[in-house]
């Protein structure tokens, strides 16, 4: 079980480091919308973002509400799983 949370908290870890450059290349992008190479990085941080979102809801349920079709489970996770802030990850 150790490691399964292990896993767990990395992925989370991930997801918000990844979250953070989005959100930053979002405000650069802002004051110099026509800088192709920082809209291909935040493509690509996008991407990255979306896919670790995907495979969190597969593994341990859905963090966003977009998210919820990506769920193997059979029930309605969503309001049954714990919040992050309620130790969830």
């Amino acid at each position: 079980m150790g490691e399964n949370n292990s896993e767990r908290n990395r992925l989370y870890h991930d997801i918000g480091v990844i979250s953070f450059v989005v959100t930053e290349m979002n405000e650069y992008l802002d004051t110099h919308p026509t800088d192709k190479d920082a809209m291909e990085y935040l493509n690509h941080y996008v991407h990255m973002k979306n896919q670790a979102m995907r495979e969190y809801a597969m593994k341990y349920g859905p963090l966003r509400i977009s998210d919820v079709h990506g769920c193997k489970q059979n029930e309605w996770k969503w309001a049954t799983q714990p919040w992050p802030w309620e130790g969830g990850c």
